[in-house]
């Protein structure tokens, strides 16, 4: 008689792996932001190199918060990537690795939320650093909305966390 709910619940139980490719593709738009952050760093190289080593600090410092800006996206892939494959496919097998990130030993889908949002606000900060460096070129307007959006994400983030800290709570309260 448990046959046919059992099926369902292990096809249903099964569906997470159709997660799968969508973290493989990730993956490939790693590779692509890898490809964009060498040829912007050799754009760097190759402009210090053309003008005899005279390039405008403003102009290095914008370069580099677009690099570190890619670092960033880049730690926010490998955080949904690896977060995301143990919390919603499989886990991952990596007790005895040397190289195993420390947060992963206890990630869940609230700590990913977390760690998503401060990634996040961090690449917004750079966004926002990069566009106060260039103030003057740009119309008020989108400074404004920029800082509105930062505020935004950090609210968001808050709210996240006070939300994450009260379900936690109320976990501990019911095992007792």
């Amino acid at each position: 008689m448990r046959k046919g709910p059992q099926a369902l619940e292990n096809f249903i139980f099964w569906s997470r792996w159709l997660q799968a490719p969508l973290y493989l593709g990730l993956i490939v738009a790693q590779g692509i932001y890898v490809w964009l952050f060498m040829a912007e760093l050799g754009h760097l190289v190759t402009s210090v190199f053309e003008s005899g080593g005279h390039i405008s600090e403003t102009e290095t410092m914008l370069v580099v918060l677009g690099l570190i800006d890619v670092v960033m996206i880049a730690n926010l892939l490998i955080m949904v990537i690896i977060g995301g494959y143990e919390t919603f496919v499989s886990r991952l097998d990596l007790e005895d690795h040397p190289d195993q990130p420390e947060w992963l030993s206890h990630v869940n889908a609230g700590v990913l939320k977390i760690k998503l949002s401060t990634a996040i606000i961090g690449i917004s900060s750079i966004h926002l650093l990069k566009t106060f460096i260039n103030a003057g070129n740009l119309p008020e307007h989108t400074i404004m909305w920029q800082v509105i959006i930062h505020l935004v994400f950090l609210v968001s983030a808050l709210a996240m966390a006070m939300v994450d800290k009260i379900m936690n709570q109320t976990v501990l309260l019911s095992k007792h």
